[in-house]
C-alpha cells in the first residue's frame, strides 16, 4: 500500500512537472515575442543588429550551464525525495570528474564571453567610425531639462524633440549636455551613450530601414525625465535633402535669447524646427562649463557679452 502511495506520488509529480514546463515556454515565448516590434530584440540598425546577435550568442552559451543545473534541481529533488531510498554516504567528499565538469565548463565558457565582448567592444566603440562608405552626417546632440535639441552643422537647420536621417549613410552624434547627466538611446539603431556638460561624446549610426524609430534618456535626471524621449525619423537621401529644404524655409532662427528661453526646464515640450542656428552653438554649450569667464549667456539675468 505503502509503493502503491510512492507511485502515485510520482506519476502526479511527473504530470506537475511536464506542466510547469509547457508553462515556462509559454512565459518565455510571450516575453520574446512582447518586444518584437521595439527595443534591442528589433534592430534595424548596423550596431543594433551586432549588439542583438552578441546577446542571443551570449544567452544560449550561459544556457549550457543553466539549463541543466534546472534540470538537475528537479531531478535531484525527486529522486531523492524523503522515502525514495538509495544508498546512503556521509563520507563521499570528493569526486574529481564532478569537480572538472563543474569549475571547468564555467571557466571555459567564461573565456570564450571574454573574447567576444573584447572583440565587439573595440569593433563597435561608439567612438569608432563604422566601416561604411561614404561621408558621415554629423548631427550635435544636447541633452536640456527635459527635452533633446538636435544641432545639424553642415545644413545650419536645429530640432527640438525629433531628428531625421538618412538611409544606409553614416551618422555621427556628437552629444554634450547642458543640464544634468543624461543618456541618448535609440535601441533600435544603436547602443546608448552618455550626455555630460563641458563633454563631447560620440555615437556612430547607420540604419539599415527606413521608419521611425522612439528615442529617449537612459539615465534618470529629474522631475521630467519620463517625458524626455524624441522619435527619430529614418527616410532616403533625396526625402532628407528635402527635408532640409523645407526646415530652411521656416523662417525661424535659433538665436541666443531663443536657445536661452529653450534652455529652462520643461516637459512634454513638442516638436520645434530652425531654419538657422547661431554659429558654433554646440561649442559655446559645451566650453561654458570648461571657461566660466567666457559663457555666453547668463541664466539669471539678460544675456551678456560673448566671450569668444
Amino acid at each position: 500500500m505503502l509503493s502503491s502511495g510512492f507511485c502515485c506520488m510520482g506519476n502526479s509529480f511527473k504530470r506537475h512537472f511536464a506542466l510547469y514546463i509547457r508553462a515556462a515556454l509559454v512565459i518565455m515565448l510571450f516575453s520574446l515575442l512582447s518586444g518584437c516590434h521595439s527595443g534591442v530584440i528589433d534592430p534595424t540598425g548596423l550596431v543594433a543588429r551586432a549588439e542583438r546577435k552578441l546577446l542571443f550568442d551570449a544567452l544560449l552559451l550561459m544556457l549550457i550551464i543553466v539549463v541543466p543545473v534546472i534540470l538537475m534541481s528537479f531531478i535531484f529533488a525527486y529522486k531523492y525525495r524523503s522515502g525514495r531510498g538509495g544508498k546512503y554516504s556521509p563520507n563521499w567528499s570528493h569526486n574529481n570528474l564532478l569537480e572538472s565538469i563543474c569549475w571547468g565548463v564555467p571557466c571555459v565558457i567564461i573565456v570564450i564571453l571574454s573574447v567576444w565582448a573584447w572583440r565587439s567592444a573595440h569593433v563597435y566603440d561608439p567612438y569608432r567610425p563604422l566601416d561604411v562608405p561614404g561621408k558621415p552626417l554629423t548631427i550635435q546632440a544636447v541633452s536640456l531639462r527635459w527635452k533633446w535639441l538636435f544641432i545639424y552643422p553642415e545644413q545650419n537647420i536645429a530640432t527640438v524633440n525629433y531628428v531625421e536621417m538618412p538611409l544606409h549613410r553614416q551618422v555621427v552624434f556628437e552629444i554634450t549636455s547642458d543640464a544634468p547627466m543624461n543618456g541618448l538611446f535609440i535601441p533600435q539603431l544603436a547602443s546608448q551613450i552618455y550626455s555630460m556638460g563641458g563633454m563631447r561624446t560620440k555615437l556612430h549610426v547607420v540604419a539599415g530601414k527606413e521608419g521611425v524609430f522612439d528615442g529617449f534618456s537612459s539615465n534618470f535626471s529629474g522631475d521630467g525625465f519620463a517625458d524626455m524621449y524624441f522619435k527619430a525619423h529614418v527616410v532616403s537621401g533625396h526625402e532628407f535633402n528635402s527635408w532640409v529644404d523645407t526646415v530652411k524655409n521656416k523662417n525661424r532662427m535659433l538665436t541666443i535669447d531663443e536657445y536661452t528661453k529653450l534652455a529652462e526646464p520643461s516637459s512634454k515640450t513638442p516638436v520645434a524646427m530652425y531654419s538657422s542656428v547661431y554659429p558654433k552653438l554646440f561649442n559655446k554649450i559645451m566650453m561654458q562649463f570648461m571657461m566660466p569667464n567666457q559663457e555666453f549667456y547668463d541664466r539669471k539675468s539678460a544675456v551678456v557679452p560673448l566671450g569668444v
